[in-house]
């Protein structure tokens, strides 16, 4: 599982609607698009005064957020239906629909079915919908004109996960590898842009598996390519995470020709120690990781990693620990998302032997300290550039490397900025808008 530009801490609740439907995401982009599609179902199916909170399980923490905003959802809310779907739900459903606050619990297929919201607006419909997510073949075809509130575009290329890292219990909210068909893919992007759209990011469970169950097992960078032959009005093309092992020849060639693909690359490297990757059963080795790294910065100059690392995996030494430490600076990182080890119940890594707690909380401390410090010498590289960079809201903004900039005159969410940089305060590049908004 690519855990997470795609299961940040991006949770996006809307503004509370007392009729309709308000829906609360917590996780990845994936969960992001997804909870278009369910908009767009309950809006067809005129459900009223109901919560769909769309759940993420990549972390104990995370379902543990999840429960406690269904508690205090009731509290606030005491007569509207509520209603959990998202990996959470989908794994543990029982647990679920054991809390007294929850009306209706519904999986991760189910919720992309316009007919599960039609059932909602019945009275005495199921409960619980929960089907077997494993016996799930294919990605069902789903339009969006765009997510609201947000500066960009999401669109699912895959979803599912043929993997099993120790650590990671994914699979089993999504299910095995699916790919969307590439003329599907190709067609939401240029609606998206035709809505007025500036970027676009494509997202999936393990997206750089996308093609692998399709005629003729096509790989990513084809259809990268595609997206930006078909859609010449695209201005920026994004990927979210990606698999280290897995980036294909015609990838590597987008990155170094395509100008409109951005140079950032998000990489699910998780350790880098040798041992702790082959107990995690991880497909790559530190030498790997860092081989991608060089390569892609020669194939693309101005280009900016960002890196999931797991702090405090069982069995991780010091020297180990040390190990993963030391990647951050020989892969150049510029952005990391470190992570203490959670154990997550039924998952290999659970049943291994476990660090103490107060340890693995000060090795995540070490590691995000070194992400700071990375942070820091990424954006000092930047002073005195010219960028344009996508308005986000009250005047935050992002360069194409995804470097987070503070605008000293804000647009629109969504425009396209020139912008030349003033300085840094060690989170974000401060920057003076030079041209008006595109």
């Amino acid at each position: 599982m690519n855990t997470v530009e795609d299961i940040s801490a991006e949770k996006a609740p809307e503004t509370p609607a007392r009729e309709g439907v308000e829906i609360i995401t917590f996780g990845c982009r994936l969960n992001a698009w997804e909870s278009e599609v369910m908009r767009d179902h309950a809006r067809a199916a005129g459900l009223q005064d109901a919560v769909i909170l769309n759940t993420c399980a990549v972390t104990s923490e995370a379902v543990r957020q999840a429960r406690q905003t269904l508690r205090r959802l009731r509290r606030e809310r005491p007569d509207a239906r509520l209603i959990v779907t998202g990996c959470a739900a989908q794994i543990e459903p029982e647990r679920f629909a054991r809390m007294a606050e929850v009306d209706v619990v519904l999986g991760n297929a189910e919720k992309l079915r316009a007919e599960s919201f039609r059932a909602l607006t019945i009275e005495g419909g199921e409960r619980v919908s929960v089907g077997d997510i494993m016996s799930v073949t294919d990605i069902s075809p789903h339009l969006v004109d765009g997510l609201e509130g947000r500066a960009r575009a999401f669109v699912q290329v895959q979803t599912g996960c043929d993997h099993r890292c120790t650590f990671c219990v994914i699979p089993y909210g999504r299910g095995n590898a699916r790919s969307a068909p590439a003329g599907d893919v190709v067609e939401q992007v240029r609606r998206l842009v035709e809505t007025g759209h500036s970027e676009v990011v494509l997202t999936g469970v393990d997206m750089t598996s996308w093609g692998g169950d399709l005629p003729g097992t096509p790989k990513l960078g084809r259809l990268v390519r595609a997206i930006l032959k078909q859609v010449p009005d695209l201005k920026r093309l994004r990927l979210s995470s990606i698999d280290a092992i897995e980036i294909d020849e015609d990838l590597m060639r987008a990155v170094s020709e395509e100008e409109r693909l951005c140079p950032y690359m998000h990489l699910s490297l998780q350790a880098g120690d040798d041992m702790i990757l082959k107990r995690m059963k991880r497909r790559h080795l530190r030498a790997d990781a860092i081989a991608l790294t060089r390569a892609l910065r020669a194939a693309r100059p101005d280009i900016a990693f960002g890196a999931d690392l797991i702090a405090g995996f069982p069995t991780e030494t010091e020297a180990m620990f040390e190990n993963t430490l030391r990647l951050v600076e020989e892969c150049d990182l510029a952005f990391v998302h470190a992570f203490p080890f959670s154990p997550r119940p039924g998952t290999p890594a659970a049943r291994m032997p476990q660090l103490d707690r107060a340890v693995i909380k000060a090795r995540a401390a070490r590691l995000r300290e070194a992400g700071a410090a990375a942070l820091t010498r990424h954006l000092a590289r930047q002073a005195g550039k010219e960028l344009d960079v996508l308005m986000e809201s009250g005047g935050q903004a992002r360069a194409a490397d995804f470097t987070p900039v503070r605008i000293d005159s804000p647009a629109r969410p969504g425009a396209l900025v020139r912008a030349k940089v003033t300085g840094h305060d060690g989170q974000a590049l401060n920057a003076q808008a030079l041209e008006a908004a595109i």
